[in-house]
């Protein structure tokens, strides 16, 4: 399993946000380079970095810090936020990003999806955000009627090769995964699962290994130390 930390981007700011609301934000550092070569440091593999400004406009404000944090680690990186078009995902994989991360996109705009399957493969991660098993969407503003499985299980037939499945009323929150819904998800699908959401401690890491997903997104718990990404290495 691979951990991978999150890093949050607002007005180039790391920042996270509670519960996805942008009025409840906490800057965690002014310049998101040092974070990311911090967690590389402490033996990160992989970083999930988040534009949010992106997601509640549609366009990227922080390229160049993405762009920036790339050529600074010599570790693997995967962006979302507001990738809503072609033009978008070819210019994050321009400058380097190794995965694109696609949400609301992918559930409501089938052949857009199937457009980037079709033309970058591998490079294509789809995220899912849900709430007692349905899935959210538009920034987790709404909730639709659609079951996250059933979603997922569509996903998967389309060619998705890997799935962030983020539990919305966990995220930010402390309280530890929807262990119930990701092992529901994990049994039923054959593609790659990434946990997101409420992990909290090293227990809930080495829960996460017991049920086999093929990585974890660890976010706030890393911020408040809670969690000490040197030390899961042991775990």
């Amino acid at each position: 399993m691979i951990i991978i930390p999150a890093i949050d981007l607002r007005n180039g700011k790391c920042v996270r946000l509670t519960q996805g609301q942008f009025d409840k934000e906490i800057i965690y550092g002014d310049n998101p380079v040092e974070v990311a070569k911090k967690w590389a440091a402490q033996g990160a593999k992989y970083l999930h970095l988040v534009d949010l400004d992106a997601a509640l406009t549609g366009k990227s404000q922080n390229s160049s810090v993405i762009k920036d944090i790339i050529n600074s680690v010599n570790i693997q990186v995967q962006v979302g936020g507001g990738i809503r078009s072609m033009e978008s995902i070819e210019k994050m994989i321009k400058i380097g990003v190794d995965r694109v991360i696609i949400g609301t996109s992918a559930i409501t705009e089938r052949d857009f999806l199937v457009q980037a399957l079709k033309t970058y493969r591998d490079k294509i991660v789809v995220s899912i955000d849900a709430k007692d098993g349905f899935v959210a969407l538009k920034g987790w503003t709404e909730i639709s009627n659609k079951k996250a499985l059933d979603s997922a299980r569509q996903l998967e037939e389309i060619g998705v090769k890997t799935l962030v499945y983020t539990d919305i009323a966990k995220d930010g929150m402390l309280s530890g995964p929807n262990f119930k819904e990701l092992k529901i998800i994990k049994d039923n699908l054959s593609i790659n699962i990434i946990a997101s959401g409420g992990i909290t401690s090293n227990k809930d890491v080495a829960q996460l290994r017991k049920l086999d997903v093929s990585g974890a997104i660890i976010g706030k718990a890393l911020y408040t130390g809670n969690i000490n990404l040197s030390e899961l290495w042991e775990v």
